[in-house]
């Protein structure tokens, strides 16, 4: 690839998969030898079954409110699963659980069959895999699209040591690689705070992949974007889902017609109904409780 930068160089049975990712994620993750991004270097999330994220009756308290209720959610490797429902359905709960900010009550959470969620940090987590956009984008305004990406490449998190050390090939090869994928090469030296909304959540997501996740957890990433730029952002969904797993939540519903496969509904802190979108548009449960048609 010509450089753009010149700055700088079958699925089993679920319980039997419970059982199995309880026993090997009984041992804690030590320290490791870091890699060139300077990542602990151990075996990863062990996808061996085909699944990359299950929650096992997963409920979670907040004194006498239960925002998630016996809560399962099964999600392949490689699969872009949309998440919808009403407001106060759970949905921002159960992303808090995948990512460490939240810990379940009850039930357990695995990434693959080796992490168990319940017990980690949420820099571990980041650090095994999970990464998270949230729906307001959180770029630094005053760093240039570059500078953000760097910052965001899990080396030394002192500025000074990620914006100006020298890159190790593979980091190079993944910053341009994702600059393109994201579509910002012609903006590698433009202050974020400059850039247009969708330009700015894109450049997050690109901070995201510079991160190297497996499974990323986008929540409503097309909120507050023009036509144009929600239609690149489902092929840039699509693009991701090549390499990813995907979880994203999201309202607009002719964005989830465009990249679902599978979509699962929230109501009450429960999972309401899942199939296509065809098929859980066509629920009455989902129609009563969501749709109100």
């Amino acid at each position: 690839m010509t450089s753009i930068i010149h700055s700088h160089t079958a699925r089993p049975e679920q319980n039997s998969i419970a059982h199995l990712a309880q026993q090997d994620a009984s041992q804690e993750h030590g320290g490791h030898a870091a890699d060139g991004y300077g990542r602990p270097k151990e075996e990863g999330a062990d996808f061996t079954h085909g699944i990359a994220l299950y929650l096992e009756k997963v409920s979670v308290w907040f004194d006498s409110f239960r925002a998630l209720n016996d809560l399962s959610l099964y999600i392949d490797e490689g699969e872009l699963r949309c998440i919808i429902g009403p407001n106060g359905a759970g949905k921002t709960t159960l992303m808090d659980v995948i990512t460490g900010k939240t810990r379940p009550t009850e039930g357990s959470a695995f990434f693959g069959q080796n992490y168990n969620l319940a017990k980690m940090t949420t820099e571990q987590i980041a650090e095994a895999g999970i990464g998270r956009k949230f729906q307001k984008p959180t770029v630094f305004e005053n760093f240039t699209v570059m500078e953000n990406l760097l910052l965001a490449a899990p080396r030394d998190k002192r500025v000074a040591k990620s914006l100006f050390s020298k890159l190790d090939p593979d980091a190079q090869l993944a910053l341009e690689e994702t600059l393109v994928q994201i579509r910002l090469q012609e903006f590698v030296g433009k202050q974020a705070g400059l850039l247009s909304h969708g330009q700015k959540q894109w450049l997050e997501i690109g901070m995201l992949l510079m991160q190297r996740p497996k499974l990323i957890l986008l929540d409503e990433p097309v909120a507050g974007m023009t036509d144009a730029e929600t239609e690149r952002t489902a092929e840039l969904c699509l693009e991701l889902k090549k390499n990813h797993t995907l979880v994203v939540v999201e309202h607009d519903m002719s964005f989830i017609d465009t990249i679902s496969e599978k979509v699962t509904v929230l109501a009450q802190g429960a999972i309401l109904a899942e199939g296509t979108l065809a098929e859980v548009q066509a629920n009455e449960d989902v129609i009563e409780k969501y749709l109100g048609r």
